[in-house]
């Protein structure tokens, strides 16, 4: 007879959003479901790389550039996940498993057949890192017809679930809630956060981001716009729900700046900034009237702007990060990884139904042994 793996102990999960920021790495302690960070580290994507990525999401790639960038994803992921191991003096061997949510390249849970698709081959990072590698985290959920995503509602749950009226806010490249009621759980993507401002950045001011959100807030909002870009079908679509930037990017935008050319580009990041913070606030108060505080993290926290003006929407509801809890609105969503890889290895579900609509609770992630 075979013991069975001890599975409390010390997980990385790997973020990288559609900020595209980097890869998010945090070693986390985990034991009896709850997760303590132990170390992290933010690992910047080669340039080249980034490139391609960018590429993939941005247009109709090749099936020779899917695969290239699929194992380069995946050697950076491995490259990040030794890192963040040397920097806390620990070796393969002290983790039971790497969580990698991947590269999000294609996410159409509505289309038929759906279809979801986070690349950085998992095989490569196991055998490059010799740690177990759990991945592909979304696909059981959306072959259970569920959204596929967001997934970590169920993380949030498990470490702020004792924590009534209160939603948790995650502001990446695409923002989502969770909905912490008395007794029940819901959550989804409210559609932009970073993406379209560090894009439309980018694109005038040859800069990956609007630090501080300086340029938004130099900027004058144009209802027009504004009024024009809310009107997209996807903020009136009833949950559950996801999206990501290979809809919500500057392809978008630009179908609807036609008639807007001689907008300063400042007046357009400020209505981008301005379409951020009126479309979550929309969605927290139609669907958590009685929420008290909203409990923010991720990149989107540092923007001061885009706080400031989801605050002036929320009015008397309090805007912390989740940093007030314990917990680093920096390494929120990579600790969630880790803590999926630790369901997974339990034999335990990572979806909540009631989040994305799956037929039932999943074990979700294939596992790639060390």
């Amino acid at each position: 007879m075979v013991d069975e793996p001890e599975t409390d102990g010390l997980y990385i999960g790997l973020m990288s959003g559609t900020s595209l920021d980097g890869i998010d790495v945090a070693l986390c302690r985990i034991d009896n479901n709850k997760a303590t960070l132990v170390n992290s580290l933010l690992y910047p994507w080669p340039a080249k790389t980034l490139k391609q990525i960018q590429q993939l999401i941005n247009s109709e790639p090749s099936l020779e550039q899917l695969l290239t960038t699929d194992q380069l994803c995946a050697r950076e992921y491995a490259n990040a996940s030794l890192a963040c191991l040397k920097q806390a003096g620990l070796n393969a061997t002290d983790i039971i498993a790497i969580g990698s949510h991947g590269q999000t390249i294609r996410h159409a849970p509505e289309s038929d057949p759906a279809y979801t698709l986070q690349i950085g081959n998992p095989a490569t990072i196991s055998e490059l890192t010799n740690i177990t590698t759990v991945a592909d985290f979304r696909s059981r959920d959306i072959a259970a017809g569920g959204q596929g995503a967001p997934l970590a509602p169920a993380f949030h749950r498990a470490m702020l679930g004792d924590r009534q009226k209160r939603v948790v806010l995650n502001i990446g490249g695409i923002a989502n809630i969770t909905i912490l009621g008395q007794n029940e759980v819901t959550g989804f993507d409210t559609g932009p956060g970073n993406r379209l401002l560090n894009d439309w950045c980018q694109s005038q001011h040859q800069q990956p981001f609007d630090k501080d959100g300086q340029i938004a807030a130099s900027g004058q909002v144009n209802q027009v716009l504004l009024e024009q870009l809310l009107a997209d079908d996807y903020f009136s679509r009833p949950y559950p729900k996801s999206t990501g930037s290979d809809y919500f990017n500057l392809y978008w935008l630009e179908k609807h700046l036609p008639d807007f050319g001689s907008l300063p580009a400042a007046d357009i990041q400020a209505t981008l900034a301005e379409l951020s913070a009126a479309s979550i606030t929309e969605q927290i108060k139609l669907n958590a009237p009685d929420t008290t505080e909203v409990l923010v993290c991720g990149g989107g926290w540092h923007n001061l702007d885009l706080i400031k003006r989801l605050q002036q929407h929320l009015g008397d509801i309090s805007v912390y990060s989740t940093g007030k809890y314990g917990i680093s609105p920096d390494w929120m969503e990579a600790m969630a990884f880790a803590w999926l890889a630790y369901r997974t290895m339990n034999g335990q579900a990572g979806n909540l139904p009631e989040v994305t609509g799956a037929n039932g609770y999943r074990i979700c992630g294939g596992i790639y042994p060390a």
